[in-house]
């Protein structure tokens, strides 16, 4: 009998290049002209939340972008921003909690459990805490399977990831 082939979904992101982009984020702060003096912070708290305090809306959108491209460029999804309401901080300035998402909800795994299934190809999908692991009898299936949820990425709002594969 074949052995059954597998792989995991996941939803991460590496720390320390979350950290990188930051610290490359408060490089850029301290050095931009409109910014330079404009007392901005931006901290990552616990490695679950990126703190920005600046002064205006327009500042905290260039920062945010900023930190966006930064993230860009060490290869780190933008799905795993969560942004939460601009609020009012003290000194009339504004502060905006970014969370960072990481692991796949219950509800999302089920719906791509089931997504999954209505493949019609022979794998079976298993919710594993954040993860799910898809498992089949032929490689070309599970293939097919990242292939498929790949493009259906956008629609899921999460930055997916396949590990283990074997």
């Amino acid at each position: 009998m074949a052995k059954d082939e597998s792989f995991d979904v996941v939803s991460e992101f590496d720390q320390q290049e979350i950290v990188n982009a930051v610290d490359q984020t408060k490089r850029d702060i301290q050095t931009r002209f409109d910014l330079k003096d404009s007392g901005s912070i931006i901290e990552l708290e616990e490695g679950k939340n990126i703190i920005i305090t600046t002064k205006d809306d327009l500042k905290l959108r260039n920062i945010i972008d900023i930190l966006q491209s930064k993230m860009a460029k060490r290869s780190l999804s933008l799905k795993i921003l969560d942004p939460q309401k601009v609020e009012n901080a003290l000194g009339g300035n504004v502060r905006q909690v970014i969370k960072l998402k990481k692991g796949i909800s219950q509800e999302l795994a089920k719906k791509i459990a089931t997504d999954v299934k209505n493949l019609k190809l022979k794998t079976q999908a298993a919710i594993q805490g954040e993860q799910l692991r898809i498992s089949g009898k032929n490689r070309d299936d599970l293939q097919e399977v990242i292939k498929f949820l790949r493009e259906k990425q956008e629609e899921y709002n999460v930055a997916l990831q396949f590990t283990n594969y074997r």
